[in-house]
């Protein structure tokens, strides 16, 4: 069960205390896109979005890391001017072991930032890196990713009752 645990349990990605992770090492920020960054109806960054990745790379490596499509990732990637990861397959960790040689980076130094503990979270509990759950931004999901969750409210079920995990208990 601990490999569905984050490090990190905020809001949302604008409630992340940065500094913080700068201190711990963190060098490179990997970020989900779906209901992490944008959510699945919205097919460009906003302006709020834009401004806090210009912020957040004047410290950080800041890569999204998608198992979406190309075609999904590209007007985020264009607009934002990042790096990206699409059709990750997380939480295989195949993606996360490119970027670390790519970019020539140690686990410790990584974070991985997500809505999902069975994709986002546990693939970078694998890795070891520094994982922060965020809530969802909308509700409004594809069926494959509703069906997910039925799983990952069981695992919340599951930490609840031992006193590790409660859903809008957030904690650094």
């Amino acid at each position: 069960m601990d490999i569905f645990v984050p490090d990190i349990y905020a809001q949302s990605i604008y409630t992340i205390d940065y500094k913080k992770l700068k201190k711990r090492g963190i060098k490179c920020l990997l970020f989900d896109l779906n209901n992490t960054l944008a959510s699945y109806e919205v097919d460009y960054p906003d302006d709020k979005l834009r401004e806090k990745m210009y912020e957040l790379e004047k410290n950080f490596r800041v890569i999204i890391v998608s198992n979406s499509n190309k075609n999904r990732l590209r007007p985020f990637k264009e607009k934002l001017n990042l790096d990206t990861s699409f059709s990750s397959k997380k939480p295989l960790t195949k993606k996360f072991k490119k970027i670390l040689n790519l970019y020539n980076l140690k686990d410790i130094e990584v974070a991985m930032i997500g809505d999902a503990l069975l994709t986002d979270i546990w693939g970078g509990n694998k890795m070891n890196f520094t994982t922060i759950l965020v809530n969802p931004i909308s509700e409004e999901e594809p069926s494959h990713v509703r069906f997910m969750r039925i799983f990952e409210r069981k695992i919340i079920k599951k930490l609840n009752k031992k006193g590790i995990l409660f859903k809008g208990e957030y904690y650094e």
